[in-house]
């Protein structure tokens, strides 16, 4: 039971760390912090997500 609750949890993290990776590139700040962002994301899963979605740039998603 527990390693399927493991399991999942870090499917959540990788499908909230893609999001925030999309949104990342679709935002309209310069493409030096487009890639600092993308690379905190990526080398820091969980504290890079919610840095980024305290202070990171937001992509132009329309719903």
């Amino acid at each position: 039971m527990g390693s399927t609750l493991n399991g999942l949890l870090g499917l959540i993290i990788l499908a909230l760390d893609i999001w925030a990776i999309i949104n990342i590139i679709k935002s309209n700040t310069d493409t030096a912090k487009k890639i600092l962002w993308v690379l905190l994301v990526l080398f820091l899963p969980v504290i890079g997500l919610i840095i980024w979605a305290l202070a990171g740039p937001r992509g132009n998603v329309s719903l």
